[in-house]
């Protein structure tokens, strides 16, 4: 009897299998006298009603103990706030593992399980990753009134150019501000400096229509040029397609998911003939998982911007005119309303 409940969970772990959004580490214990022992770890407690549920269907009158599977997220959930400018979201609890992301200061994490000085947490969208401790703090932080709109911005020590230099903060960071003087603007971040005022865009001025955002993005995206490419980067300090994706999204007001196969999957499908400025265009690589591997964002056509590792970063290119993208394109999508 133990092979098919073996089977049962093997198969709900391979329906959880994709570690950026999922958990599921399940151990049958012992099988003795018609009761099934599970040890392990699992995100959601929805997790384990599947479970339940599933060995219920396959053997109702064994009895399931699963008082020794742990449930990472509680019912009154633990979350923090990044209390630096920006930091690495890594794939273990180490910064010698991979990087998958990075957060920018202010970005509010759910604390899962902590390992020593790391933190193993989940972002507002679902995506996982272990954070470093120290980096995190539990106070909230002051409500954002604006939105870093360059790609990095120098917070002075008062509001002229001649003052000394206490940080930096980047793009897509939301702050509060303080107070103006003349073109300077007081701001609340990780610290507290001044910057110009050029460089914040008000949420309440955000671009409201598709066209306005359209427009916005392909502003907002030449910002860009250059920066070079760096798996897991979301900054001007480095770049990946996604987080290239993700960002221009975020200066016109709109929150995408991470990976380029996450926003291909959430987006609405566009035809690549009728893609406008701020759709965006998705490629694969054959024998890849997942089978979105890059993406871009339309200027109009095929002519896009993209953060790629053969340009070593953020460049425009022709997908017609470039012999891997034409053959290796697969759709188009857009977040923005018609």
């Amino acid at each position: 009897m133990i092979e098919p409940l073996q089977k049962a969970l093997d198969d709900l772990a391979r329906e959880h299998r994709d570690w950026r959004e999922h958990l599921f580490e399940i151990k049958i214990g012992s099988y003795e006298a018609n009761k099934l022992i599970l040890s392990g770890r699992v995100l959601e407690a929805a997790n384990l009603n599947e479970i339940r549920q599933a060995l219920a269907q396959l053997a109702p009158s064994i009895l399931v103990d699963d008082t020794s599977v742990e449930v990472l997220r509680r019912s009154e959930p633990r979350l923090m706030q990044v209390a630096t400018n920006l930091t690495g979201l890594q794939r273990g609890p180490g910064w010698l593992t991979e990087q998958i992301s990075q957060l920018l200061f202010g970005v509010q994490v759910e604390v899962l399980e902590e390992k020593e000085r790391w933190a193993y947490v989940r972002c507002s969208d679902g995506y996982l990753g272990w954070a470093y401790l120290p980096y995190l703090r539990s106070e909230p932080t002051l409500p954002a009134t604006h939105l870093v709109r360059v790609p990095l911005a120098e917070l002075r020590a008062g509001p002229r150019a001649g003052t000394d230099l206490l940080s930096r903060v980047y793009g897509g960071t939301f702050v509060h501000m303080r107070s103006v003087q003349g073109e300077w603007a007081q701001i609340e971040a990780h610290v507290r400096g001044w910057m110009p005022l050029t460089g914040l865009r008000d949420l309440q001025s955000l671009p409201r229509t598709a066209a306005d955002r359209r427009a916005q993005m392909a502003r907002d995206a030449f910002t860009l040029m250059g920066v070079p490419y760096l798996w897991g980067g979301t900054s001007v300090n480095g770049i990946d397609c996604s987080g290239f994706a993700q960002l221009v999204h975020r200066w016109s007001g709109m929150t995408i998911r991470r990976d380029a196969d996450m926003q291909m999957s959430d987006g609405k499908p566009v035809a690549p003939e009728t893609m406008q400025p701020g759709d965006l265009a998705f490629f694969t690589e054959h024998g890849k998982e997942p089978a979105v591997t890059h993406v871009g964002i339309s200027l109009g056509g095929w002519r896009m911007i993209h953060s790629s590792r053969s340009r070593n970063g953020v460049y425009v290119d022709d997908i017609q005119q470039v012999g891997h993208l034409r053959d290796n394109f697969i759709g188009a999508a857009a977040y923005l309303d018609s």
